[in-house]
């Protein structure tokens, strides 16, 4: 009976010695590469908690304005720091009190409150999406960034040979090894962070939605409770 071991069957990759056969822009690049991972991890887990802490804020929020039988009476002081959906009632709430000193009609009220909460959607949304350009960056650029260090890897090894004068595999393998460690490098940057960027840009997606779905929300117990109190 022939007993195999796994080490003859998968050879270990010595990634160090793959990346000192690499030349100097192999090296530099799997160096910028390093950095960019631990970039696009810190983006990730940042963003994911950021994201969750702005949803659990929100939920709390829009929990106890459920039970508020006037929006129009709420504390303004009292929405300070408390999330996305507290900044936009608070919002919503002063531009329609700046309207009552103005002592505008209940109409232009009702449109300066829906122009606050529009405005205010918009600011929020470009917190929610903060970030996510340069992870997308990270996402797009790190496989050709590993895709140009392994053909001027390749490129060298190929023109140190002909500068030699022979073409041995010997001479080539660790010159084209060192090159394609980049490559490597690349995907190993782009593979988890293409995921993390899918997964984040969906929960952005879903909590900009839930933020115009309560905007419209307020707009129409501000303007219901408006009408009630004119009437």
């Amino acid at each position: 009976m022939i007993h195999f071991s796994l080490l003859t069957l998968l050879p270990v990759a010595n990634i160090l010695t793959y990346f000192f056969q690499s030349n100097l822009a192999g090296q530099a690049i799997v160096i910028a590469l390093i950095v960019f991972s631990a970039l696009a991890w810190t983006v990730m887990v940042g963003k994911h908690l950021d994201l969750k802490q702005l949803r659990s804020q929100n939920v709390l929020f829009e929990r106890q304005l459920n039970k508020t039988d006037s929006v129009l009476l709420l504390d303004m002081g009292a929405m300070r720091g408390r999330g996305p959906f507290a900044q936009l009632t608070h919002q919503a709430l002063e531009a329609w009190y700046k309207g009552m000193k103005g002592y505008t009609s209940q109409a232009v009220r009702i449109g300066l409150a829906e122009n606050a909460l529009q405005r205010g959607v918009a600011e929020i949304s470009v917190v929610y999406e903060s970030k996510m350009i340069l992870l997308g960056s990270i996402v797009t650029g790190a496989p050709f960034l590993g895709l140009l260090g392994t053909v001027w890897g390749v490129m060298d090894a190929f023109g140190s040979v002909a500068n030699d004068g022979g073409a041995t595999i010997q001479v080539l393998a660790p010159g084209v090894s060192g090159a394609l460690l980049t490559t490597v490098a690349g995907l190993i940057v782009a593979i988890p962070s293409v995921f993390g960027y899918n997964y984040l840009l969906t929960q952005t997606k879903i909590m900009v939605t839930e933020l115009e779905n309560f905007a419209s929300n307020v707009a129409d117990r501000i303007e219901l409770e408006g009408t009630e109190s004119e009437g």
